[in-house]
């Protein structure tokens, strides 16, 4: 089986990293062995097709499972084909609607999912829940880690846990009102980690491949990112689950377990930076700077008698 690697961090997609001293992250990487790694759910996935190539978004049912739901009765519906990213906002986010969503008698018709939800900006938290803690602290929360490899915060005086806006962070937008949102508008960070936003947007997932495609998109010159004529809306071809696409169409990914010792050496590799280029090195690290690797696996050969 071959496969290949590629480091999704939260400034940037790189292929070489140290781990240690000793180790580079590729070849701890290498090291690496199957149990390290966990299947990404196709059920789970999302494909946003542009002209330019595919985005591919985890979802994460365990922190917005009713947004989830939605998101994924709107992509069976074909909701967003043919719709359009109407926002690019420079060191922020990359959103996507319906561009005429303003106008009752011109808007997309929404058939199976709904338009709002009542908001997930939390949710509640058990001890079962498995949570890998960064040692280094937080400004925004009184622990942050990692839960099945998205960077997540919780309050245990509140028994109250939430996904965090790193870079690649996909969340649903909404108006003032809490619950004036669902899923029909999503936007993904492609800048600086906004955390103000946490526990005040509902998250749905993260982008694990194709972010180059949404934060290489020019910028809108409206307030707020958004594109002041409707030729320069970024057409979106469709958006599809995983596991709705014929298995010939489908990439296969894996994401490293963040429970696992591999990547508590990736945490200390960056946390401590080993290579000679640092002459000041800061001991710390904060969450949404913790690589995630996540690689593609290609599928192995039918045999034919």
């Amino acid at each position: 089986m071959k496969w290949f690697v590629f480091i999704f961090t939260s400034s940037l997609m790189a292929f070489t990293c140290f781990s240690n001293p000793k180790l580079s992250m590729s070849e701890l990487l290498a090291q690496s062995k199957p149990t390290d790694w966990r299947p990404i759910d196709p059920a789970n996935t999302l494909y946003l097709e542009l002209t330019t190539g595919r985005v591919v978004i985890e979802l994460a049912p365990n922190f917005a499972p009713n947004h989830v739901m939605n998101v994924k009765k709107l992509a069976q519906e074909k909701y967003w084909d043919g719709l359009a990213i109407v926002r690019s906002q420079d060191n922020y986010v990359v959103q996507w609607a319906d561009p005429q969503s303003a106008d009752p008698s011109k808007k997309k018709t929404i058939k199976t999912g709904k338009t709002t939800l009542d908001a997930e900006f939390e949710t509640e938290w058990s001890a079962q829940k498995s949570f890998v803690k960064l040692k280094d602290g937080d400004v925004y929360a009184p622990e942050v880690g990692f839960v099945d490899g998205f960077p997540a915060a919780r309050d245990l005086k509140n028994k109250k846990g939430w996904l965090l806006h790193c870079y690649g962070a996909v969340g649903a937008g909404r108006d003032t009102a809490a619950n004036s949102g669902g899923g029909t508008e999503l936007y993904a960070v492609i800048g600086h980690a906004p955390r103000h936003l946490d526990r005040n947007v509902t998250l749905i997932g993260r982008v694990i491949s194709g972010i180059e495609l949404l934060s290489s998109l020019p910028r809108g010159k409206a307030p707020m990112g958004f594109y002041d004529t409707p030729e320069a809306n970024v057409l979106i071809t469709s958006i599809r689950l995983a596991s709705e696409r014929p298995e010939t169409e489908r990439i296969t990914f894996e994401a490293l377990k963040t429970d696992s010792k591999i990547f508590q050496d990736i945490i200390e590799s960056r946390r401590h930076r080993p290579e000679d280029w640092f002459k000041y090195r800061a001991d710390k690290i904060e969450i949404c700077n913790v690589p995630l690797p996540v690689r593609t696996v290609e599928p192995k050969p039918v045999s034919r008698k």
